[in-house]
């Protein structure tokens, strides 16, 4: 650990005295409600939209890379809006695939020490920048009608699980999560089927929360297909 880190550990153990939990704790409140009125603001005025989560680190020379980008691509000319996390690799793809198709390209950009910077494929008027991870993720959650998980890290597993909890405990409909590269996710959904189910931790229907592909054809039908179902059309 480091020892800025450690400091901040001891600190926190120490008693705060009402003027340092007003002026630091009510100024934090503050901060948050600041991020999700802009949020708010923004995203509502954009339309139908489709998150896809996934990887920083991809390079765009990667066969990830050029499969989000088709996805995207392919989405936007559905009709479908696109928002990502705003950053470099699988982000970036998505904004770059929605950016050339002519649609709606959306970053919620988070603020990071390393890492993460807004890509430059993202409108102009629709990129948001957060300090706050969970408020960031609200705005996913919120503004979505549909999830797209591309292979990523802890990052994309918290925003894939997140949708699936909340699609689970009720308290998000039941848009369609798709994650994309059966080989990618297989040791996940082994360990799902196989230790979390039997251990009744979650019944069968919960596996039937997301599906997966392989394709970018797969990904789009699965978004599309489910709007045919019910008769919605987005309308751009």
């Amino acid at each position: 650990m480091e020892t800025e880190d450690i400091e901040k550990l001891r600190a926190s153990f120490q008693p705060k005295t009402w003027s340092e939990t007003i002026s630091l704790d009510t100024w934090e409140i503050l901060k948050v409600i600041s991020e999700m009125v802009e949020g708010f603001e923004k995203l509502s005025r954009i339309g139908p939209c489709v998150s896809i989560f996934g990887s920083a680190r991809t390079h765009d020379v990667h066969q990830y890379y050029k499969l989000t980008e088709e996805i995207a691509y392919l989405l936007t000319k559905a009709g479908f809006g696109i928002i990502t996390g705003g950053g470099p690799g699988i982000m970036e793809a998505a904004n770059k695939g929605a950016h050339f198709a002519g649609g709606k390209s959306v970053g919620l950009n988070i603020n990071l020490p390393f890492e993460q910077n807004p890509n430059p494929f993202i409108d102009r008027n629709k990129l948001i920048n957060f300090n706050y991870f969970y408020v960031r993720k609200t705005m996913f959650m919120r503004y979505s009608m549909g999830f797209i998980a591309l292979p990523g890290g802890f990052g994309t597993l918290d925003e894939l699980t997140e949708a699936i909890t909340l699609i689970q405990t009720h308290k998000l409909l039941r848009f369609p999560i798709v994650l994309v590269r059966r080989d990618y996710w297989k040791g996940l959904i082994d360990w799902v089927k196989n230790t979390v189910l039997v251990e009744k931790n979650i019944t069968p229907d919960d596996l039937n929360i997301f599906t997966l592909v392989d394709d970018a054809e797969e990904a789009v039908a699965c978004i599309t297909d489910f709007y045919k179902t019910y008769a919605l059309k987005p309308n751009f």
